[in-house]
């Protein structure tokens, strides 16, 4: 289904606010048990959009395990009498359940991307209901990401799970009332290519619609594109065509470009619009050749962070001041892209960075395959990943949809030129390339941009089972920091051999997708001394080195853009400390040593008009 968006066809009507709030401490047997609809007091309430765990001083809340329901009462417009109606969840945080009034509608595992429900034959327009999402942290080893839930003695439950970040839970993206006609659009699909030779920008499009009524048969799409100014540029009919758009603007990684596109969904018998669904574009292609990553045929060079969607208080929940604010900080250190790491962010986040320029490698949820992480850090023997007690054909089943979740939200935006289908996976187990293979063949039909994954450090160029199937090799190393901490000489040979190992063995791209050390704000020292900034700063000097001397390095992505939650542990104190900023946003010394190279020295893309107008 379409994002909602308001056209002269379409209406949609926010639900964000406070919404009654309440803990599910007894699991009704029955999915459809009007124990999950009872009416709520108002005299607890949470804001949608926001994860829920810090926003209250209830420790029973923070840390709970299993269900919460959010409720609130909704109207439908009455001017919306014969139209379909739904009700979308941009996500709910890992499994939502939605009720109007006492009835089930939908029940969707995954907590990073949307699901809707049509409610047009549960409720008429003008009249009230009551919408009830009840929403599900638990994580088990068939979950994207996999976790482990366990009974204590108390009766209480017990999350465990292998992500290095906190399970933050709720609604934490918008909800939303919308309309549609009864016939209408429900899918676009675009592609966009360039003739060289001509100076053209090509469209090509696909258009899926609803026509589930024998008078609509008879129908035909019209498609336009207009320019940044609103002037239109070239136009033509068809579910499926291209347009061409000569003298093309091409969007460009710091000087984005965008074009409007309009599909209307016409009656033939007398050419009335049934349907209208606006979209944006960029202009822009996307090769890997050789050892190169190419955007409009050009050399491009990454820099920028892996990030987390996580501010205080909000935790998980998109908050648009805090995303236009790390853009600023962006722009200022002279990063040109991002990973999401490690789930889908909010489409705002995608929207913003196809106006800004920012290129984006766009991830899955898939973090956690690998039990020997865990392992590792507490000095165990790890048991095997690939196994039917851990991640088998049933987790591999959600993963898959994980990645057509991700692929059918996400394939429009320009700005994302790759797909990450996991984070650092146990890639040099037995069972690794029977799990991955097929995945890989379901993002290839699904979409023609590169795929890769992050590399986890143990799955060596020699040992790793699965990084043929892929286009670029992303790397995750802490040669300095978990390896050989505080010994830099160490740290930049194994670094240096370990990079020219990949180099050897494939001759493909490579991007540096984590590194860094954890920073305590404020600790200096003139030594060499971990957890100081003096010391971030002089191993992320170690790394550049060593990425200049390496051919087929094309891409640095720092570990991480700022501070952030994780779950408690001996080992982390408030958090995950490895951000170049706080996780208020104030720049650690690091920061400086990245603006120098990213900004001033020039490494990676960068458009001296954009850092001419920023700098103004």
């Amino acid at each position: 289904m379409l994002r909602p968006d308001p056209t002269a066809t379409r209406d949609v009507v926010s639900l964000d606010g406070l919404w009654n709030f309440d803990l599910v401490n007894i699991v009704p047997d029955d999915d459809h048990d009007n124990a999950w609809t009872t009416v709520l007091s108002p005299r607890v309430q949470a804001p949608v959009p926001a994860s829920y765990n810090d926003i209250f001083l209830d420790s029973a809340i923070r840390n709970h395990v299993g269900w919460v329901r959010y409720q609130r009462r909704v109207r439908i417009p009455r001017g919306w009498a014969g139209r379909r109606f739904f009700v979308r969840c941009d996500a709910a945080t890992h499994r939502g359940r939605l009720y109007v009034n006492e009835r089930l509608t939908v029940d969707h595992q995954g907590g990073y991307t949307p699901f809707d429900a049509e409610v047009t034959e549960l409720v008429g327009a003008g009249d009230d209901f009551q919408l009830t999402i009840a929403v599900s942290n638990e994580l088990t080893n068939e979950t994207i990401p996999p976790g482990k839930i366990e009974s204590l003695a108390d009766g209480r439950k017990k999350q465990t799970y292998l992500h290095d970040f906190y399970n933050y839970s709720g609604l934490a993206r918008s909800v939303w009332l919308y309309s549609l006609p009864m016939q209408y659009i429900s899918d676009v699909t675009t592609t966009t290519d360039v003739d060289w030779n001509h100076s053209a920008g090509i469209v090509k499009y696909r258009i899926e619609a609803n026509l589930d009524t024998p008078a609509a048969s008879d129908t035909y799409v019209k498609a336009s594109v207009s320019d940044e100014a609103g002037l239109s540029v070239t136009a033509t009919t068809g579910f499926e065509n291209e347009l061409k758009i000569p003298s093309v603007q091409l969007w460009q990684p710091g000087a984005a470009y965008l074009y409007k596109l309009t599909f209307e969904l016409c009656l033939s018998c007398d050419h009335s619009v049934i349907d209208v669904y606006h979209t944006q574009t960029g202009i822009r292609t996307v090769e890997v050749r050789g050892s190169q990553f190419l955007i409009n045929n050009k050399p491009f060079y990454f820099t920028g962070f892996g990030k987390h969607e996580d501010t205080p208080i909000r935790g998980k929940g998109h908050d648009a001041a805090y995303m236009v604010h790390d853009f600023q900080l962006l722009n200022w250190i002279g990063a040109n892209s991002f990973r999401t790491s490690h789930y889908p962010y909010a489409e705002e986040v995608l929207d913003y960075a196809d106006r800004q320029g920012i290129v984006v490698i766009d991830e899955t949820a898939a973090v956690g395959l690998n039990l020997g992480i865990a392992s590792g850090l507490m000095g165990g023997k790890a048991p095997r990943t690939f196994a039917p007690e851990f991640c088998n054909d049933r987790t591999r089943d959600a993963h898959s949809q994980g990645i057509r979740e991700l692929i059918a939200r996400d394939k429009n935006h320009p700005c994302v030129v790759m797909w990450s289908i996991a984070n650092e996976p146990a890639s040099h187990e037995d069972g690794a390339r029977e799990y991955f293979e097929p995945l890989v063949e379901v993002a290839r039909k699904l979409d023609q941009r590169p795929i890769c994954f992050a590399n986890f450090g143990a799955a060596t160029s020699e040992k790793d089972r699965i990084s043929d199937l892929f286009d670029v090799l992303c790397l995750n190393r802490y040669y300095g920091w978990y390896e050989s901490c505080g010994d830099m000489q160490t740290a930049e040979a194994a670094l240096e051999k370990d990079l020219l190992g990949w180099q050897s063995k494939y001759s493909k791209p490579i991007i540096m997708t984590e590194y860094g050390a954890d920073t305590i704000a404020g600790l200096h020292s003139a030594a060499v001394t971990p957890w100081s900034e003096e010391f971030q700063a002089l191993l992320l000097d170690l790394y550049h080195r060593v990425f200049d001397r390496v051919e087929c390095v094309i891409g640095e992505q720092v570990w991480s853009f700022s501070d952030f939650q994780t779950s408690q542990h001996v080992f982390r104190v408030d958090g995950n400390k490895k951000g170049v900023f706080t996780r208020d946003r104030r720049p650690k010394a690091a920061a400086q040593v990245l603006r120098r190279r990213w900004l001033l020295e020039e490494r990676g893309a960068c458009v001296e008009e954009i850092r001419d107008t920023v700098d103004r």
